[in-house]
């Protein structure tokens, strides 16, 4: 799946209001390349999703940085804590890679694929979409999972929460909630405004959902 957008929209422009409404926090232009990215995958023969989960490492771990959508109800389900990869970043998540034992986190749209219990307990697991850029996430075992050390209580005592191998983890308080939302089919897009173009670069032939009133609106917001 390859699509080049130089000025990202999405076809149904009244989602993206909406969501961007129920979040306002969150970067509009990484919800305006997670939309893309999901249009790009169904228009190549992916399910459309119910759901869809957008995860901005621009921003530092001490925020709350994953947010989940109802795509259906245009609503915000859960906006919380989300790990990047030990080698990644401290706080900041600066480094991002697709390579196996690189404890590094990876960028791109991600299908939710089967839950399943693991050594971190009710886990869900993930097939990377973008070639040479997560599509090696199941050989990396890069997963969503609860963890101990996704948690606001560490930021006080070392400045960020802590760091997984490469997975988005999560508190283990929302951990189950999260994997029942995103597994069977539902989107996650990981985005780092710096890496924008790399990840655009990812999703290369959907010029039909690129509409000029969305780029205009991409200039002017």
């Amino acid at each position: 799946m390859l699509c080049w957008l130089s000025t990202p929209a999405f076809a149904d422009s009244s989602l993206f209001q909406a969501l961007a409404q129920r979040a306002p926090q969150l970067d509009r232009q990484a919800l305006r390349h997670a939309l893309a990215a999901m249009q790009c995958a169904i228009n190549h023969g992916a399910k459309p999703a119910q759901r869809l989960a957008v995860i901005d490492y621009s921003r530092p771990s001490t925020e709350k940085r994953l947010y989940i959508f109802d795509l259906n109800r245009k609503r915000l389900l859960l906006r919380d804590y989300v790990a990047h990869g030990r080698a990644s970043g401290e706080n900041l998540a600066t480094q991002f890679s697709n390579r196996v034992n690189s404890h590094q986190t990876s960028l791109g749209l991600f299908q939710g694929a089967e839950s399943y219990r693991g050594k971190h307990g009710y886990s869900l697991r993930m097939d990377g979409l973008e070639p040479g850029l997560n599509d090696k996430a199941r050989e990396r075992a890069i997963v969503i999972h609860g963890a101990a050390y996704v948690n606001p209580a560490w930021i006080s005592r070392q400045g960020r929460i802590g760091r997984s191998l490469g997975c988005p983890a999560v508190r283990q308080g929302v951990a189950r909630m999260v994997v029942d939302k995103l597994k069977n089919g539902q989107f996650v897009f990981a985005w780092h405004a710096k890496y924008s173009r790399n990840v655009a670069a990812g999703y290369q032939r959907c010029g039909p959902m690129v509409l000029a009133k969305a780029a205009r609106a991409d200039k002017n917001g």
